[in-house]
């Protein structure tokens, strides 16, 4: 745009132009990686991040809660000598045995069922978790991307219009030298050259953070290598936007509320089930020495079955009834609260889509076409002496702000996508760890 100026340039804006061309190298990424798709990204995240493997984990721990939620209590061996008069003797009184016993407890029928029933409750809500990690995850990753893509397309623009505002420094000098153009416009457009500068700075920094938030969620720990994301995309319409039915019914937040729902029912049902009574089965076998004139006698049999008496019921067992009652009341209620909360968010997440779409739109019928006409403008007045430098340089900036914009807004609608997909996004497949049971 500003190559077509012609100008005899100075020694001196020769050396401005040389400190340019420096001062660009520094502000240049050092290397450039190959560029990276996000769900390449994503695929690594799962099977990498610290939180999913955390996760996973725990859910493993829940899976093997379910069987001994359901087992029997170990059972009681029992050895000793019964109706031993003293002194001791085991032959002296016919009642005097050696006992072998066994005692076992029974729950009331249904109690193990629920007990289980409760445990996979648990072990489900945990689950549901673990989805819900992997699809939060997998939101942090396309936000951080998008952090980053913005990042590398400002970069560009910067640097692109930073080389044309060198070009205006060096024809401002040589203007100046040649006293055509006032000491006003040399200054401006070194402030102008500076300030871009100063936000290529900045825009350096946001690269590296998102950079850094990308390696946080991949789990690449200890790892600096830089990372290059691909070109961006035209935004998703609604329907691409929304995964499975798009009200966030199916999202494992809500399922896991519903399965806490599921375990409180499971709860309140086993708490009733307290007011019946469990068994304790006993068996022993009692063996008689001979008498003392070397009779024989009988071995003996003893069999016995014990309940608990469930009488203290006000101070145990209807605080029970009524707190798992209460907790699955709660379990609805917050589910209640959460469809809410998610209608709300896809609302508001799908206005902020369509108003990306609709920015995104109005850049490219009006905004850059215009500022692009109004920047050849300025060039062709300057040029024809009918324009000042200023003139030129703040067309030159709107150009450069329209530009960016249109990538800030293309980010905010892929930003809004990515909410959009995480709202109501349905379970994912949980790869199982090494070492961990499924």
């Amino acid at each position: 745009m500003i190559n077509t100026i012609d100008a005899r340039v100075p020694r001196r804006a020769t050396i401005a132009a040389g400190a340019l061309l420096t001062l660009s190298w520094l502000l240049s990424p050092s290397c450039t990686a190959a560029p990276v798709s996000l769900a390449a990204l994503v695929a690594e995240a799962r099977t990498r991040n610290p939180e999913i493997r955390a996760a996973r984990l725990q859910h493993a721990a829940a899976l093997e809660r379910r069987r001994p939620a359901a087992a029997l209590e170990d059972p009681m061996l029992e050895v000793g000598i019964v109706n031993a008069p003293l002194p001791l003797s085991l032959r002296r009184d016919d009642m005097t045995m050696q006992m072998l016993g066994i005692t076992q407890k029974l729950p009331f029928p249904g109690k193990r069922g629920l007990r289980e029933a409760a445990a996979i409750a648990d072990a489900d809500v945990v689950g549901h978790a673990v989805d819900e990690t992997v699809n939060r995850v997998s939101r942090d990753l396309a936000l951080a991307y998008e952090d980053l893509r913005v990042a590398v397309r400002a970069i560009a623009l910067a640097e692109r219009t930073r080389a044309v505002l060198g070009q205006m420094v060096n024809v401002a000098q040589t203007r100046y030298a040649l006293g055509r153009a006032t000491q006003f416009e040399v200054l401006q457009a070194g402030t102008r050259l500076a300030q871009l500068q100063q936000d290529l700075l900045r825009l350096r920094t946001d690269r590296l953070t998102a950079e850094s938030e990308l390696r946080r969620l991949t789990g690449r720990i200890g790892e600096s290598v830089s990372i290059e994301p691909m070109p961006a995309v035209d935004l998703p319409a609604p329907a691409e936007a929304a995964n499975d039915d798009g009200n966030g019914n199916e999202r494992p937040q809500m399922l896991g509320l519903r399965a806490m729902e599921a375990r409180g029912t499971a709860d309140l049902a086993l708490a009733e089930r307290e007011y019946f009574p469990d068994f304790e089965l006993r068996l022993g076998y009692g063996h008689r020495e001979r008498s003392l004139d070397g009779m024989p006698r009988d071995d003996m049999v003893t069999m016995t079955v014990a309940v608990n008496l469930p009488l203290w019921r006000k101070d145990r067992l209807e605080p029970r009834v009524a707190e798992a009652r209460a907790l699955r009341a709660r379990a609805a209620e917050m589910s209640a609260e959460q469809a809410l909360q998610t209608r709300a968010a896809l609302e508001q997440q799908q206005a902020r889509l369509e108003q990306a779409r609709a920015t995104i739109a109005l850049y490219h019928s009006t905004l850059l076409p215009q500022t692009h006409a109004a920047a050849q403008a300025a060039l062709s007045g300057y040029e024809r002496g009918g324009s000042d430098l200023t003139m030129l340089l703040d067309a030159t900036m709107r150009e450069y702000d329209a530009s960016l914009g249109e990538a800030t807004a293309l980010a905010a609608g892929q930003r809004a996508a990515a909410e959009i997909q995480f709202l109501t996004a349905s379970a994912t497949t949980r790869e199982p760890l090494p070492g961990a049971q499924p």
